[in-house]
């Protein structure tokens, strides 16, 4: 059943329900015809007894001679209570009781009715329906019958016609059936044509909708909105690789530089060190930059792993303060930790601490005046915030302030290489939490982290 096409599936369960429905219908039709039949025998033969019982009454008891009852196919008795024959409607039945001594006892006391194999009055199947009349001379038993003949003859003329047209609806609905569903699922398979032919170097292509508002227009809907998302995603994915390919070029070729000219012209070992040491930094600076791209592709591919534990926040902020202390220094610039005595969390102290430097880094370098890292908690969440008091973010960067290599300005091409706030962003998603930036109202810049608690 599996192998077989959805249209094939479609038609077999509608011709199956067709066909129950088909068949109980067919018995039913049968069954009514045949106790309207049976009804209307039964109906017949009671009203045909009260006649004779009023001409027996009438004539003393002399039914012979056919004329008193209507129908070639219908004949009664009227018998004593021993099986007698008291009269008939023909001459053949004044000879002998329809009714054996069992029938006889029955009948003497209540109306009864039966079917009777062969009855030779009608030379077939017959109905029987006998029942006691009183008269001036004592009790006696009218019985009436008539020829099931005809009755037959209806109901198997009926049965030939529900066995023949049953099938033959059957296959035309089932025809009907294969022809809907082949029509109603054309759209599904032009959808899938399309998505046979969209290839990487065509991502915008879209898949064609049907015409009708119905489930499949919405699923043709629903699917052009996840291809625009992989369109989407495959753009970023392109524009991550030509960043990165223009952030690892740029150290790339200061290295091979400063090694060729140190290589050509160094003469003295200090000359060579100045350029081994030069070389080292765009090493670190590479080393660092390889780490930020696995740590983003780990966050997209949901694999960044997180040790999380118990972490008091007061502790995490100074270690923030102690690691910029020195580099703070006797500038112009201080870092200010306010107290959050009592809050703890649970997360990845290593990587939390990384996102927190990466926000500090960022305020040192864009921003200005004093900065400044809070945290507070509410209903369960923990914010933690670093401030500065700069010229804050250009409007229209906000909005993409933590997508990958994303800078305020061209100017600012050589600072760093744009993926600091992108790797917080990742962070806080890990740790199922979200990176937020805004413009205070006094001037400066607020990149603060919410984390959900535990």
């Amino acid at each position: 059943m599996r192998r077989l096409s959805i249209r094939l599936r479609i038609t077999l369960a509608f011709a199956g329900a067709m066909a129950v429905l088909l068949g109980g219908l067919g018995l039913f039709i049968y069954l009514r015809f045949q106790d309207h039949l049976d009804e209307s025998i039964d109906n017949g033969l009671i009203s045909r007894a009260q006649e004779v019982g009023l001409l027996v009454s009438r004539s003393g008891g002399n039914l012979t001679g056919g004329g008193n009852l209507p129908g070639e196919d219908t004949f009664a008795q009227v018998l004593t209570p021993g099986g007698k024959v008291f009269g008939a409607s023909d001459e053949g039945l004044s000879h002998g009781s329809l009714l054996d001594g069992g029938e006889l006892a029955q009948a003497s006391q209540r109306p009864i009715r039966f079917d009777r194999g062969e009855v030779e009055a009608v030379d077939g199947p017959a109905r029987l329906f006998a029942k006691p009349i009183a008269t001036n001379g004592g009790s006696l038993i009218v019985l009436t019958g008539a020829s099931l003949d005809d009755r037959n003859d209806a109901l198997r003329n009926l049965r030939t016609i529900l066995l023949i047209g049953g099938p033959a609806a059957l296959l035309l609905a089932s025809l009907a059936g294969y022809l809907v569903a082949l029509g109603a699922l054309r759209p599904v398979e032009a959808m899938r044509r399309r998505a046979a032919a969209i290839s990487a170097a065509e991502p915008d292509q879209r898949l064609p909708l049907p015409e009708a508002q119905d489930e499949l227009r919405r699923l043709g809907e629903t699917l052009n909105q996840m291809l625009g998302r992989l369109e989407a995603a495959l753009d970023r994915e392109r524009t991550f690789v030509d960043d990165a390919s223009h952030e690892l070029r740029t150290p790339l070729a200061m290295q091979k530089t400063e090694l060729e000219l140190a290589l050509r012209y160094a003469e003295t070992p200090e000359e060579m060190r100045a350029a081994l040491a030069s070389a080292i930094t765009e090493v670190d600076r590479l080393s660092a930059l390889a780490e930020d791209l696995l740590v983003l592709s780990r966050s997209e591919q949901g694999k960044l792993a997180l040790h999380l534990q118990r972490v008091r926040v007061a502790e995490l902020l100074g270690d923030v303060r102690e690691r910029f202390a020195s580099r703070l220094d006797g500038s112009d610039r201080s870092l200010l930790v306010e107290p959050s005595d009592g809050l703890t969390i649970d997360v990845d102290r290593v990587r939390l601490e990384q996102a927190l430097t990466n926000l500090v880094e960022n305020a040192i370098r864009h921003g200005g005046g004093e900065i400044r890292v809070r945290a507070s908690g509410g209903a369960g969440d923990l914010e933690i915030h670093v401030e500065d008091r700069g010229s804050g973010f250009p409007p229209e960067f906000i909005d993409r302030a933590f997508e990958r290599f994303s800078r305020p300005d061209q100017a600012r091409a050589g600072e760093g290489t744009g993926l600091g706030l992108a790797i917080v962003d990742a962070i806080a998603r890990a740790h199922h939490g979200s990176a937020h930036a805004a413009n205070r109202p006094g001037g400066g810049a607020d990149v603060w982290i919410e984390l959900p608690g535990s």
